[in-house]
């Protein structure tokens, strides 16, 4: 197995990046987040990769962080769920938004993930539940990474400044939601006070 690839930034594409190392190109498939945090073409990269063999034939997937490259493994484990499925989860949600959603059993949440629809989303959940959440037994340590619900806010917020209201407005509006609101909920909440 290939635990990681240590060498120069060849390439980058929409989805993968090629890292030459002593001569070789490899093509590693990769999230749209990790592509985007990768360095210019010809710096220096280290990339933890997952090696994927199948019938179709064999595909390196790279991943930045252990937490990333972890719940790629988790999701892959879910029946139905393939590696590209899971790149795609991984393009939509940091890791510990995914897990917090999932950990929130908010299905709607998970169903953001193209080509997850509601019942994909509901087997996502209940197969990977208890195993996600912040702790000794968890995928995660805890940190002070911004939860879903901070994605929640700051969506229902900048949907407020292209409405025109300014920052302030939207931050006052958006004090006391309730929790759990969804992005679209939080916005009407808000538009309530401020037209109150």
């Amino acid at each position: 197995m290939i635990a990681f690839l240590k060498g120069q930034l060849a390439a980058k594409t929409l989805s993968c990046a090629v890292v030459e190392v002593s001569g070789v190109g490899y093509q590693v498939l990769m999230s749209q987040d990790a592509l985007s945090k990768l360095g210019q073409t010809g710096s220096e990269v280290q990339v933890l990769t997952y090696l994927h063999v199948s019938d179709s034939g064999i595909a390196l997937y790279g991943f930045l962080t252990e937490d990333e490259k972890a719940l790629f493994e988790k999701l892959i484990g879910v029946s139905g769920v393939g590696p590209k499925m899971a790149l795609a989860a991984l393009s939509t949600f940091s890791p510990r938004a995914l897990a917090d959603a999932v950990a929130a059993q908010d299905a709607t949440q998970v169903s953001k993930i193209p080509g997850v629809g509601k019942k994909t989303a509901q087997r996502i959940i209940l197969e990977l539940k208890g195993t996600l959440e912040v702790g000794d037994g968890g995928l995660f340590a805890a940190d002070d990474a911004p939860s879903v619900v901070d994605a929640r806010l700051t969506g229902a917020s900048e949907a407020l400044l292209a409405m025109g209201f300014t920052a302030a407005e939207a931050e006052l509006a958006l004090k006391g939601a309730p929790e759990g609101a969804t992005e679209s909920a939080l916005v009407r909440y808000a538009l309530k006070r401020l037209g109150g």
